[in-house]
């Protein structure tokens, strides 16, 4: 299936794996490279030199392209941005702000800039920056998430920008592929799905959680401070959203939830860990290499598609 993003990126599928912090790490960034999609880094709060480590673990492993996550709310954004420099990656992925200042940068090293943005707004302005592509993410997704559906972000934001654009959020089969594009995006970006991946690193309690859910296990945290989170309905879970329904502070907030995304990932502690992951886990119910996951979304999206045009 090739796109716009599959010629800007030289890959096989237009798919991006997601950069998901604590989680998206080489093994698996170079097996969905390796498998023909586009994986990714994530930078999350790490020392540049830690994800030096990381990028370099990666290229021992692939000679595919893949890319990484810059949140640009992190104090390590500007280290991350010089290290994709000096690291010759493909592209970035930024999201949490607004990565205009590096664009230029980027742009010059002939590193691609795909920014996540939650709004026709931020996408226009995003193209005028100079961004090659746009991830257009619905609310379906996990972990820090914007309010509008993916189903009415994405063809809003195609119609107003020339630049191609990346639908995510709910996005697990070939299903998921089909309307992406039908809806005017030419390609897709998962995290969920690649949760169950056998080269995701990610405790085994998390994806129990993941391969367990229902279409009714996730709920969404902290919309009081700003930075609104998706994850698994756990006892965890629940008691942030009392304490935000019951008054609590936002810093209060802040601080029962610092390091509990590492405390899930890599503990795989159910009591006081945050297991970020889509609405659409529900969808997610068994462990595949990440080619398998590849080839059975893009087999099936094909059927879908073939006489539509694509």
């Amino acid at each position: 299936m090739r796109t716009e993003i599959t010629e800007l990126l030289n890959i096989t599928y237009p798919v991006l794996q997601g950069g998901m912090a604590w989680i998206a790490e080489h093994k698996l960034a170079s097996a969905v490279s390796n498998a023909g999609g586009a994986g990714i880094i994530a930078g999350g709060n790490a020392p540049a030199d830690v994800i030096r480590d990381e990028i370099r673990k990666a290229k021992s492993l692939t000679d595919k392209p893949f890319g990484l996550n810059v949140m640009l709310m992190s104090p390590n954004a500007e280290d991350l941005a010089r290290l994709a420099i000096d690291e010759k990656l493909a592209f970035v992925t930024t999201g949490a702000g607004n990565p205009g200042k590096f664009i230029e940068a980027w742009k010059a090293a002939g590193v691609k800039v795909i920014p996540v943005v939650p709004s026709v707004a931020l996408a226009k302005r995003m193209e005028r920056s100079g961004a090659d592509a746009v991830i257009a993410e619905g609310t379906e997704s996990g972990g820090h998430i914007g309010e509008n559906t993916t189903m009415c972000l994405v063809p809003q934001v195609a119609d107003a920008v020339k630049i191609p654009v990346i639908a995510a959020g709910g996005i697990a089969d070939g299903r998921g592929v089909a309307a992406s594009f039908m809806l005017g995006a030419k390609g897709v970006q998962a995290g969920t799905r690649f949760l169950a991946a056998y080269e995701c690193r990610v405790h085994e309690n998390y994806k129990k959680l993941v391969l367990g859910a229902k279409d009714t296990d996730t709920i969404v945290t902290g919309r009081f401070t700003g930075h609104p989170c998706r994850g698994v309905k756990t006892k965890f879970a629940r008691a942030l959203l009392d304490f935000e329904k019951n008054g609590g502070s936002p810093e209060e907030f802040e601080n029962k939830t610092v390091g509990a995304l590492r405390k899930a990932a890599a503990d795989g502690n159910i009591e006081e860990g945050s297991f970020l992951c889509g609405a659409i886990a529900g969808m997610v119910d068994k462990e595949q290499s990440a080619k398998d996951i590849i080839e059975e979304m893009f087999s099936l999206a094909e059927k879908l598609l073939k006489g539509r045009g694509f």
